[in-house]
């Protein structure tokens, strides 16, 4: 034994070095390559299951020149979602950018599971591609690469289970840092730039670029953003895409795209959003109620986080490898819509990370990136998170401790200050919220979406998300019951007779059916509807009008009392409150807000309808 060495480090070379064996590795990686292909690519291959449907449809509207704006309406894209073929998927383009399905494009003309299976096929091809240019990058074989990619198996079985985009994002990240190490910093923040308008994970970069004064890499981000950009105005239109960035972008930076606050989604936003905000449906166990203290905190550690990734990748402190790799992971902490196929991309700091670090970090990355990738348990304390904050802040103490004490004052400084701001500014608009005024109505089970409501002499009826498509529910007597319908149901209306008309999709196609309350039976309706304009409604004793009004691209709802003039509105914030239904009493009215949730996922709000003197 080399004096001065330890028996366990003595251990550990001989077991890198029997590891090295090229015939060994050779015969584990293709051991290996062959379960993947077995136990994940191949259930992709003949499954049609979500997510890869949403990305599908989403093209497949684009060939048929629908306006972008209805992309986000989550009933509008579940019914065409049923139109291209899709059946028993609760899908929806949400959170995604104008130019997400772009390269889905050339799958449209191909039914869906052959388009998906065509997809998977492009997939590995990009993961193959990911391996060989990490390999010409550091110091590892191609066999290493790949052993290392397949410890992030479940993350990697999710992506081709679904269909997913993550396989393809890595190859974009991959390869932007191939042309960086390269020697070609335009062509690499080229890509970053597709990345970006893909998917916002490059959008960081352009700081990451600026911090390093790679100019060239600045000035290739800027001009493929601003392609980007004269793309989807030359798909979409200018209203569509400004819908885009005044609406969906905000929002979709502030919160998750479904649930924003369930812990299945690792992130900061979502932490924080349990424990200081309530919600009476998705968390109403909330640990305080302090609002004010999550807008602050949620702006505070996101600016601190990528404020300081940035300036700590101008010290001296370390390679081009890890300062990439460092900010990725910052850029990956930012993110406030994370799954289990999400971490795929952890590959590429891995990867970065280990070609020049000790043996004691080696062994805690490939831990930590092993855990990652693994179905931990239980959500609610958020493991992966704290797991990608340590992460985070064991790589970044070198840059960190770096960091002269005159820049690192006036940092903090500016996020404080920033925060304060911004917490202001939420605060504000949170107050103005119906959850804040308004009596919840319960629509059971920790519903995502509850909307359309129709108030009848038999009850309250609504449209519902349940486990697999779209529901009618029905709330009546003390208790809720589900219409029971083979398909989505969609949108209830009241009709004369006392009836509710329901519009049932499946089999590509819709049909209106009745159903009636009283015997609960349902029948075909006969005759096309009129449509039904959910944006207003008289209340049935004629003294008040509810209608919707468009204010900076938000849906807010106001009473007019039409005797007096007098207007109240019932929601404000930067989300939408629309869809108002009248008691038979015109006592109360019921309408759907989606503030407080993601965008698009409404609840359902009872308010009084005060009474005016004479």
């Amino acid at each position: 034994m080399t004096s001065g060495q330890s028996p366990v480090r003595e251990l550990a070379a001989g077991l890198r070095k029997a590891y090295r064996a090229p015939s060994i590795l050779r015969a584990l990686a293709l051991f290996t390559l062959l379960f993947f292909l077995a136990t994940a690519f191949r259930p992709g291959w003949q499954r049609a299951e979500t997510d890869f449907p949403n990305y599908y449809t989403a093209a497949v509207l684009v060939r048929q020149h629908e306006p972008l704006r209805n992309y986000y309406d989550w009933t509008w894209f579940a019914r065409q979602m049923i139109y291209a073929g899709m059946e028993r998927q609760t899908g929806a383009y949400t959170p995604q950018t104008p130019l997400t399905m772009a390269p889905m494009l050339g799958f449209t003309r191909l039914q869906v599971q052959n388009a998906k299976r065509a997809w998977l096929v492009c997939n590995l091809a990009f993961l193959g591609a990911v391996v060989w240019m990490l390999s010409r990058v550091t110091r590892f074989r191609i066999e290493e690469v790949w052993l290392l990619a397949f410890c992030g198996y479940f993350s990697l079985r999710a992506n081709f289970l679904l269909g997913q985009y993550y396989v393809f994002l890595l190859f974009l990240l991959t390869l932007a840092f191939y042309l960086f190490h390269r020697g070609r910093p335009g062509s690499s923040g080229f890509v970053a730039g597709v990345a970006f308008a893909l998917k916002l994970y490059g959008g960081p970069f352009l700081l990451y670029f600026v911090a390093k004064r790679k100019w060239k890499a600045v000035t290739g981000m800027v001009v493929a953003i601003l392609g980007a950009g004269i793309v989807a105005i030359a798909m979409f239109g200018w209203p569509d895409v400004h819908y885009y960035l005044t609406q969906i972008l905000p929002r979709s930076l502030e919160g998750g795209s479904v649930d924003p606050y369930h812990p299945g989604n690792p992130a900061l936003s979502t932490l924080l959003r349990r424990c200081f905000i309530p919600e009476p449906e998705l968390n109403p166990t909330a640990r305080w109620n302090a609002p004010w203290l999550f807008f602050f905190l949620r702006t505070f550690l996101s600016l601190a986080i990528i404020v300081f990734a940035s300036l700590g990748v101008t010290t001296k402190a370390s390679s081009d490898r890890r300062d990439f790799a460092w900010f990725l992971i910052a850029v990956m902490l930012l993110s406030t819509s994370v799954a289990s196929y999400t971490f795929v991309l952890l590959l590429l700091p891995l990867i970065l990370l280990l070609h020049d670090c000790g043996w004691e970090l080696a062994c805690y990355l490939v831990a930590s990136y092993i855990l990652l990738n693994l179905p931990l348990r239980p959500d609610w304390l958020f493991p992966k998170l704290w797991l990608l904050v340590a992460l985070f802040l064991v790589l970044g103490w070198d840059y960190l401790h770096a960091l002269p004490v005159k820049l690192v004052v006036p940092a903090i400084a500016l996020v404080l200050g920033v925060s304060v701001l911004d917490a202001g500014k939420h605060m504000r608009g949170y107050e103005q919220e119906p959850g804040r005024r308004f009596q919840p109505v319960a629509a059971g089970g920790g519903s995502l979406y509850s909307s359309f409501p129709v108030l009848t002499q038999a009850g309250l009826f609504f449209q519902s998300m349940g486990e697999d498509r779209y529901v009618v529910r029905w709330i009546h007597d003390g208790g809720a019951e589900e219409i029971s319908l083979d398909g989505d149901a969609f949108q209830p209306i009241a009709l004369p007779d006392g009836t509710i008309a329901i519009e049932l999709a499946r089999h590509g196609s819709s049909q209106m059916v009745r159903f009636d309350p009283s015997t609960r039976e349902i029948s075909s309706l006969r005759g096309e509807l009129a449509a039904d304009d959910r944006g207003s409604a008289p209340s049935p004793d004629g003294n008040w009008f509810a209608h919707t009004v468009e204010s900076e691209g938000a849906k807010h709802l106001w009473l007019r009392n039409v005797v007096s003039g007098r207007e109240i509105r019932l929601g404000g914030g930067n989300c939408n409150s629309s869809w108002p239904a009248w008691q038979p009493d015109s006592r109360a009215v019921v309408f759907a807000s989606d503030c407080g949730r993601a965008f698009g996922l409404p609840s359902l709000y009872s308010a009084q309808v005060p009474k005016l003197s004479k």
